[in-house]
């Protein structure tokens, strides 16, 4: 008799910070016998060092490598990606795939979710997200009362991130990496290059919190977000 296919949990393990992650991912982490996350070509997974002193090593483990280049990564990885993991869940396994802050806000594993979920149980235990970190790192709401909030990616173009800019009360400018210079000029030209807020590897050792126009660097680490304030931001409480 054919055991019956596995479930995959997507495990939101926060932006870094392991004592962020939440108690529900980490039973599913200890119990689960097959463990998968992204990874670089070459080199370690972030994802699962947030998590490595729970992991037991009793478990199988499937890294997804993603090449580290501008644009999307090809569809085949994705592809290849969930045909493994299908093949876990077919023989009976749960599988739980890490997944850095939370696995629905720009998740780097949504795109193999959305080639599972329609012949697979599949669980989403939401993380603590990159956006909710830099605020608590900056010490600065994101937004109050009847405000509103806008996320843009920063691999925009220029224009089109002014244009969002233009009707954004509060603003959240992320993957700042290599587009931190263009991003820096477009809010000077708007005249909200004071009210920006710089914050780089949230809740890490190496975290780094500062007013946007003080950062001497062109380039950012991809980790690493600015906060746009319409209304203005007391500066002395930052960095």
């Amino acid at each position: 008799m054919q055991a019956a296919p596995g479930r995959l949990y997507g495990l939101g393990v926060g932006p870094g910070d392991p004592e962020l992650l939440t108690l529900k991912a980490l039973r599913l982490l200890r119990q689960v016998p097959v463990i998968a996350y992204p990874a670089p070509e070459h080199g370690e997974s972030f994802a699962r060092s947030i998590v490595a002193d729970w992991i037991a090593g009793h478990q199988r483990e499937i890294a997804i490598r993603f090449p580290m280049r501008p644009g999307p990564p090809p569809v085949s990885i994705y592809d290849a990606a969930a045909a493994g993991l299908a093949a876990e869940l077919d023989g009976g396994q749960d599988v739980a795939l890490l997944c850095q802050g939370d696995p629905l806000f720009y998740g780097s594993s949504i795109n193999v979710f959305g080639r599972l979920a329609g012949q697979y149980r599949v669980e989403i235990v939401p993380g603590v997200s990159s956006l909710t970190a830099c605020a608590a790192a900056a010490m600065v709401p994101l937004v109050s009362r009847d405000e509103s909030l806008s996320v843009i990616p920063a691999p925009l173009a220029e224009g089109e991130i002014a244009a969002r800019l233009a009707t954004a009360e509060t603003a959240a400018i992320v993957k700042l990496g290599r587009h931190l210079e263009k991003v820096r000029r477009t809010l000077g030209r708007l005249g909200l290059l004071d009210c920006a807020v710089y914050v780089e590897h949230a809740t890490l050792p190496s975290q780094q919190v500062m007013p946007l126009a003080h950062v001497d660097t062109g380039e950012a680490p991809y980790f690493s977000t600015a906060l746009v304030y319409r209304r203005g931001l007391d500066m002395h409480a930052v960095g």
